[in-house]
């Protein structure tokens, strides 16, 4: 088995989680800035056997796609081409960042540490793989 890869898409910055081998345990890989996503994935899955590309959905309350879905979809589209025969999935993403926002905090993380957007991405991005991995 390969390696599932979660994306965090921002308009800036890209959180990154990935399992291990086994698809058992996520965990954070990096942030990257969101116009190196796609190089930094070529590279990545040369690298490394991934069998799955999840990307985070965001919605609104009433389960409508958020206003952030409009820069996804151009991704989505270029991943298509450049990774065909890559299954690339989604995961509802709503309340991520407040939820890797409080694992900071819990982790006993300083206020100057919990100000790193980039963390905070790569946290949301390892739930959004969590939550796929509970789901499945």
């Amino acid at each position: 088995m390969g390696r599932i890869v979660a994306i965090d898409f921002g308009r800036k910055r890209t959180g990154i989680a990935v399992t291990d081998e086994m698809q058992i345990i996520a965990s954070g890989l990096t942030t990257v800035a969101t116009h190196d996503l796609v190089s930094f994935l070529q590279k990545y899955i040369a690298e490394e056997k991934v069998d799955a590309i999840v990307v985070g959905e965001p919605k609104q309350m009433d389960n409508t796609p958020s206003e952030s879905e409009a820069f996804i979809i151009p991704f989505l589209n270029r991943l298509a081409k450049v990774f065909p025969d890559m299954p690339v999935e989604r995961q509802d993403e709503r309340f991520t960042s407040k939820m890797a926002f409080q694992t900071m905090i819990d982790s006993g993380l300083k206020k100057n540490q919990r100000k790193n957007k980039a963390l905070v991405d790569e946290i949301s991005a390892t739930i959004i793989l969590q939550a796929y991995l509970n789901r499945k």
